[in-house]
């Protein structure tokens, strides 16, 4: 019988750890909050951000969102991961805003620090391409460009933060997909292959 990998070991520790954190929120213990603001608050941050592109914006985002997680922790179930409920929260949160602020043309800016740490094959991708083509896209596709290529979330994932069927979303990313593509042929840029292959 196989022993657990010691990185594994530290996903499951770390899962009950934020399990723990949430049952004592529940219960009635305001401070274990900060237990779940400490782990994910940069993830958010990040998002907003990426989104409203304000960091003003983005911070009063995020205390708006926490906030909301904290009143309906309660409901929440765990078939998603609490990054993905989160996540949840956060988007329509800022489609609210985007709504009320009426930016759509400034929704999206790629953060190069988490792309480093996270997916660095994508980095030059996404400085020399997909920033040079954002004012092309709406802000749902962007969002989706987002959560998909940099977040590398699944269809299924995606649906559940956007509320939509992973269907649907696959026919949107085939179609953003193909824009992205057609807007680099009419620019001289990357081959059909470069850009199909890395989105």
């Amino acid at each position: 019988m196989e022993r657990p990998s010691p990185g594994a070991q530290r996903v499951e520790h770390h899962s009950e750890a934020i399990d723990a954190a949430i049952e004592r929120v529940v219960s009635g213990d305001k401070q274990a909050y900060a237990i779940i603001i400490r782990e994910y608050e940069k993830k958010i941050y990040t998002y907003c951000y990426c989104i409203l592109k304000s960091r003003e914006g983005a911070e009063d985002a995020v205390q708006e969102i926490f906030l909301k997680a904290y009143q309906n922790l309660s409901r929440y179930e765990k078939q998603a991961s609490l990054l993905t409920w989160l996540y949840k929260i956060a988007y329509f949160h800022c489609v609210d805003l985007i709504r009320k602020q009426s930016r759509w043309h400034r929704l999206l800016s790629l953060c190069k620090e988490r792309l480093s740490l996270s997916a660095p094959t994508y980095v030059n991708y996404t400085e020399q391409a997909v920033n040079e083509m954002l004012m092309y896209l709406n802000w749902e596709e962007r969002n989706i460009l987002l959560l998909r290529v940099v977040e590398q979330y699944s269809f299924e994932e995606i649906g559940k933060i956007m509320g939509c069927k992973p269907a649907t979303l696959r026919q949107r990313f085939a179609r953003l997909r193909k824009k992205l593509i057609n807007q680099r042929i009419q620019e001289g840029g990357a081959a059909n292959g470069e850009v199909a292959e890395r989105t």
